[in-house]
């Protein structure tokens, strides 16, 4: 591996301008496909094999020219203090309202409010649904305007009217100028890492065009595989800060070889095979998390997963490539001013790594009982996890989204905005009628439920649908009891129909199937994704014990992100530092995403780290040294790629979308404690204390697995170092 790799880079180091034209072509070709590509369709979210799903399915089928999943605008009126909405003139403004609605482009139907029963006890609050034919991403500009004027002139009357539902609704920006502010915060860590313009700048351009490349192709790609912008988030996400921290590696160790005196050409080559062996398996784990995404079977998460692995295998392509060819063009001015005029540091000189590593292996017990009970305090919020879908309790109260729904709290119950959706199929039943009807009076009775609506029929009377009322929020963990008690009790409720059966489906049972779809497929996903990385971690340490340590790290690592999630999002601790209006239950895919991206990512600095560890100890230092040289080697740049993760996830803070939002503070507080905690103090700690056995091998074992020897060791032999307290020449590019 690491002679291939040796051999590319000083390829690319000599052709290149013919492999930076090439890139630049490949961006040009993919972006002019992206600009002719017709538009990407929206990432409709469907979850198969739910009973959810199928009702959803049902009700698209049995009641055609209404997609179940149509855009909605619900309309809530309440009367001046003291006054009631069944007043005249406010029934009249109301019932004005529902009518000009109705004429509306696009619009199924408009409920009257008064007729539908949709009036609170105390008449001091009110609703209409207006239900659209089409999806909100395809409502025109006409019908919005039309019902919004409606609105208005509703509200001229002296009536409270908010507006819930998504037909209306504005639609968070996924990532806004996250991009920006996190490539911002990087260049300033890369400039003050490398003390060079260029060197800071270096891998900024190759991880913007990774990530144009990537974005490009998502683009063009769109509406053949059913990829959009939002499925490009994580993307865009994983392409910055993988490109970056690939190729912050492939330079610092391009500059070390230059400072031990090697030529710029020979620097690249060994820069390439040395570092860019690690980046080639540091990549190959990040896309096997990502790529492990669709054993969950969520196609929305699958197509995230797969989009993202795509940039990052592109971010390790540019980094073997582009990154040596653009080193061809300037070979010196990666290097630091100083590095440039005074005389190379000696390689058993002392830095702050070494100095730090020295620390940990003198007192490696203390250090490491401080990080696993400091991760493992940070974990323990994770047992109150709750997961759910956040919707408009979760929104600021500037929106009428978030007045909309405190007002039909207020004047109908908690669980007025969770209603659960019956789907009846009675078309083998003798009496469809009286089958609903069946239905509809034993959910009624249920223990939790409210009230039900009127059962509608489709145009063929074979099917009907009607909601049922919880007592209960949505996000109350009752509205979920008492969803599976309504499923539980199908077969008796069944049994007086004749024929009928039913199934239970709506937003609030729709979020709580997906939280235990995405349960069940946890562990699976977790046993596959840490399997694959043990066996790739083997074969890249050549030792039992740091693949498995390196897990156990992880798993210390992503638990105590998973609980510093719940600590601010759900339980509202410096929720206001980080804009986040209302608590609430946590996004139901929050922790397979955590567990995915993160686990890749602690792998990257697993490898980066205990590679120049593991190099120090195959060329002959001892347990305990090796650990200090690979630090004084490796720390600082570890480090600034910890940083630079950070930054470019912290951007993602102050996206408007509450999911990006939380994976962006999900993901750079997993960045900090896995650099930080766990590689930084964990591994030296635990490294030390195993000694020798660290890179214990069985016998069998060491003859099966094939050798890549990412240490480089092919490659000292190859190229024998050269003097090291020479001055660094400015050798001229051959």
């Amino acid at each position: 591996m690491a002679t291939l790799l040796y051999r590319l880079g000083r390829t690319a180091f000599r052709w290149r301008w013919f492999v930076t034209l090439l890139w630049v072509a490949v961006l040009g070709a993919v972006g002019f496909a992206a600009t002719r590509a017709p538009a990407a369709p929206d990432d409709g979210f469907t979850m198969p094999g739910i009973e959810s799903q199928r009702a959803f399915d049902l009700l698209e089928q049995r009641f055609p020219g209404t997609a179940a999943d149509g855009a909605s605008a619900r309309i809530v009126f309440v009367a001046p203090n003291g006054e009631k909405v069944t007043a005249t003139d406010h029934r009249a403004a109301i019932e004005k309202l529902v009518t000009e609605a109705a004429d509306g482009s696009q619009v199924a139907s408009a409920v009257d409010p008064f007729t539908a029963r949709a009036v609170s006890e105390d008449a001091t609050t009110a609703y209409s649904t207006v239900t659209f034919t089409v999806k909100a991403d395809d409502l025109t500009g006409t019908a919005k305007t039309h019902l919004e004027r409606a609105i208005d002139t509703a509200r001229d009357t002296g009536l409270t009217v908010e507006v819930g539902g998504d037909a209306l609704a504005t639609q968070p920006a996924a990532g806004g100028s996250a991009e920006a502010i996190g490539i911002a915060m990087a260049a300033v860590v890369l400039l003050i890492t490398f003390g060079s313009l260029a060197a800071a700048g270096l891998p900024l351009l190759t991880a913007v065009l990774g990530v144009g490349i990537s974005m490009s192709a998502i683009l063009a790609l769109g509406s053949a595989f059913g990829l959009s912008e939002t499925t490009g988030t994580l993307a865009t996400m994983l392409g910055l800060a993988c490109g970056i921290d690939y190729a912050l590696f492939v330079v610092s160790r391009y500059r070390e070889e230059r400072e031990k005196g090697h030529a710029p050409r020979e620097a690249a080559g060994l820069a390439a095979g040395t570092a860019g062996s690690a980046v080639v398996f540091a990549g190959l784990t990040v896309v096997i998390a990502l790529a492990g995404l669709s054993v969950v079977g969520i196609p929305m998460l699958t197509k995230m997963g797969l989009a993202a692995a795509g940039a990052v295998l592109l971010s390790v392509l540019i980094c073997l490539t582009l990154v040596p060819a653009v080193l061809g063009f300037w070979p010196d001015a990666v290097l630091s001013r100083r590095r440039r005029t005074k005389k190379a540091q000696r390689a058993n000189g002392r830095n702050g790594g070494s100095r730090w590593a020295r620390l940990v292996v003198r007192r490696p017990v203390p250090v490491l009982l401080l990080g696993v009970v400091g991760l493992g305090a940070m974990a323990l919020p994770a047992l109150h996890l709750q997961l759910g879908m956040p919707g408009d309790e979760a929104r600021s109260t500037a929106t009428t989204e978030r007045r909309a729904y405190d007002d039909l709290a207020q004047g109908f119950g908690p669980g007025f905005n969770g209603p659960l959706t019956i789907v009846v199929d009675a078309g083998k039943a003798a009496d469809a009628k009286s089958a609903v009807a069946t239905v509809s009076k034993e959910i009624a009775a249920t223990d939790g439920v409210v009230s039900v609506s009127p059962a509608r029929f489709n145009p063929a009377g074979d099917t009907a649908v009607f909601s049922a009322t919880p007592a209960t929020s949505p996000t109350d963990e009752k509205t979920g009891r008492l969803v599976r008690t309504i499923r539980d009790e199908r077969a008796g409720i069944e049994s007086g129909t004749a024929g009928a059966s039913f199934e239970v489906t709506g937003t609030t049972a729709l979020n709580i199937d997906v939280a235990q779809k995405v349960q069940n497929a946890l562990i699976p996903y977790l046993a596959l994704v840490v399997g694959l990385a043990v066996v790739l971690l083997l074969l890249v340490f050549r030792s039992l014990l740091v693949p498995l340590k390196a897990a156990l790290g992880f798993l210390l690592s992503v638990l105590a992100a998973l609980g510093a999630v719940v600590a601010v999002f759900q339980q509202g601790h410096l929720a206001s530092l980080l804009g986040v209006d209302q608590t609430g239950p946590i996004m139901s895919l929050m922790p397979i995403f955590l567990v995915g991206i993160v686990f890749g990512l602690a792998m990257d600095y697993e490898v980066f780290l205990v590679s120049r560890i593991r190099e120090a100890y195959v060329h002959g230092d001892g347990p305990g040294e090796a650990v200090v040289s690979g630090f004084r080697h490796s720390a600082r740049v570890v480090v600034a790629a910890a940083l630079i993760m950070t930054a470019v996830f912290s951007g993602f803070i102050g996206a408007g979308a509450s999911m990006i939002k939380m994976i962006g503070f999900g993901l750079a507080v997993a960045v900090l404690f896995d650099a930080f905690v766990v590689r930084m103090a964990i591994v030296p700690a635990v490294l030390s204390l195993l000694g020798d056995r660290a890179w214990y091998l069985p016998r069998p074992l060491d003859r099966i697995l094939p050798r890549v020897d990412v240490e480089g060791e092919a490659l000292t032999r190859r190229v024998p170092a050269p003097v090291t307290d020479t001055p660094v020449h400015l050798t001229p590019v051959p």
